[in-house]
């Protein structure tokens, strides 16, 4: 790395209008010490990207803009879900920066990891992982099902780190390269290892959420975690395509002993343990084809070539150049 680098954070927004006003303030207060201390350009951004809110959250990312220029902020025409609105940001920033920095805006993940991202990115690091020490914080329920999703994931294929969420630096290279994955289908946990490249991971203790609720409960959480084994991993089809010859062997050995049953004359009545063996055959048909269906639908989404983002506003003018929309900013107006 030569010259100091304009960092862009990338903070994706759903109906936060409680925390954005308070942990807006961190965010700047941060950027303005890494400023202070020379480890990034006086360029850099804070990009809010709202996700279609229904509340008052872009009114308040577009304030924030007037008010200080090191925030800017794009709003998607809809709801398009968290991964995509962390992607939009990313292609946003792509001819803007020479690093990003994604964070959830809820004040959860410790802002001064950013530090030792940096610094690893100084050392040659193209992508550095935030990846929490512990989950003290959580309730058993969720550090429970939290750790079992990263080793579900692992399981099935799918290169993740354990215990690292969407907090993470990437280098403009790693950016470009990640332009060129073109499905529909982003799970950015899984595709951003596949982009290769020197990497490290920061390790941080995530703090309780400041303001507001969890937009991620449960259920969201279980369709995260199909997504990502449906779109990174062909495991499940080869577990079904593997226990699908369990069964037929099963079967051939039965109709061998009941071919042998009928030419001794010793047939015997079973009508209860036949209905369990057909409604247990069912059933698991029925399931196989669930996860084939799932497979099939994500190709037919595929196939469509739909954008995975549309922006429908800005708080600064697009038609500006990296170098215009990047020139040296007034010092922090306070608010």
């Amino acid at each position: 790395m030569t010259g100091i680098p304009v960092l862009f954070v990338i903070v994706p927004c759903y109906n936060e209008e409680k925390v954005l006003p308070i942990t807006s303030e961190i965010f700047l207060d941060k950027i303005n010490f890494l400023i202070s201390e020379g480890k990034i350009s006086d360029a850099s951004r804070i990009m809010f990207v709202n996700d279609g809110s229904t509340d008052n959250t872009w009114r308040i990312i577009t304030d924030f803009a007037k008010k200080d220029a090191h925030f800017i902020g794009i709003s998607q025409s809809r709801n398009r879900g968290h991964q995509n609105a962390v992607l939009a940001g990313l292609m946003e920033a792509m001819d803007k920066c020479d690093i990003t920095i994604s964070i959830d805006c809820d004040g959860q993940d410790d802002i001064n990891a950013m530090d030792a991202m940096i610094d690893a990115y100084a050392d040659g690091c193209e992508v550095v992982y935030g990846v929490r020490s512990k989950r003290d914080t959580d309730t058993v329920f969720k550090r429970t099902t939290a750790q079992g999703f990263y080793k579900l994931l692992n399981s099935m294929g799918v290169e993740v780190v354990y215990n690292h969420a969407d907090y993470r630096l990437i280098s403009n290279r790693v950016i470009r390269e990640l332009a060129n994955f073109g499905e529909v289908n982003i799970f950015l946990r899984g595709m951003v290892p596949l982009v290769g490249f020197k990497s490290t991971s920061v390790y941080y203790e995530r703090n309780e959420r400041i303001a507001g609720k969890s937009h991620y409960p449960l259920k969201k959480m279980l369709a995260l975690a199909i997504d990502g084994i449906t779109s990174l991993s062909v495991k499940p089809i080869r577990f079904i395509s593997g226990f699908g010859i369990v069964l037929s062997v099963i079967s051939f050995i039965g109709i061998i002993w009941a071919i042998v049953n009928a030419v001794r004359g010793t047939v015997v009545s079973g009508w209860a343990s036949t209905i369990c063996i057909v409604c247990f055959i069912g059933g698991i048909q029925l399931l196989c084809l669930g996860v084939i269906g799932e497979y099939i639908g994500k190709i037919y989404l595929e196939t469509k070539h739909r954008p995975r983002y549309i922006i429908s506003e800005r708080t600064y003018n697009d038609e500006k150049s990296p170098i215009d929309l990047l020139s040296p900013l007034p010092r922090r107006r306070g608010f």
